[in-house]
């Protein structure tokens, strides 16, 4: 059974974030960060001490190009979460620190084709919020999350 075309485009998707050349690759010394497909990504808030990467499909919209042909624009969220340290202890640099981490992710598909899913091509990458205030101030979490948008002409 081969499976829906967003499910292989958000596999795609995981597989080049955990790839050598991702942005998720670690520095020398630095813990290994996985990407991971969810359709419903719910963590509990001890788990988020080691930084979460998570891809979920999000939605699908066609239109016809001509009498044969039609555009497909599948979207992918990617959401990158983890728990911050005390206020005293890190202060903006690891906040910072994942906001690079958000905007190279979106620099690394922006305009590219997914190795493992050349057939599409990411069109867009939109960051609104750019991190959730309310995750911040509440469970003093960063949560970030990047929409992949990608087209496909079939």
């Amino acid at each position: 059974m081969t499976n829906p075309v967003i499910i292989q485009i958000a596999d795609a998707v995981v597989a080049e974030l955990n790839s050598s050349g991702s942005p998720l690759a670690p520095a020398e010394g630095d813990p290994l960060a996985v990407a991971a497909r969810a359709y419903a990504p719910v963590f509990d808030l001890g788990e988020m001490v080691d930084l979460h990467v998570t891809v979920v499909t999000k939605g699908a919209s066609a239109e016809r190009l001509d009498r044969v042909s039609r555009q497909f624009d599948y979207s992918v969220d990617v959401a990158v979460q983890k728990k911050l340290t005390p206020p005293s202890d890190a202060g903006n640099a690891e906040i910072d620190a994942l906001m690079l981490l958000v905007e190279q992710i979106g620099d690394h598909f922006n305009g590219k084709r997914p190795a493992q899913f050349a057939g599409t091509v990411c069109l867009r990458v939109e960051n609104d919020p750019i991190y959730s205030p309310d995750h911040m101030r509440e469970l003093r979490q960063f949560t970030s999350v990047l929409t992949l948008v990608f087209r496909m002409v079939r």
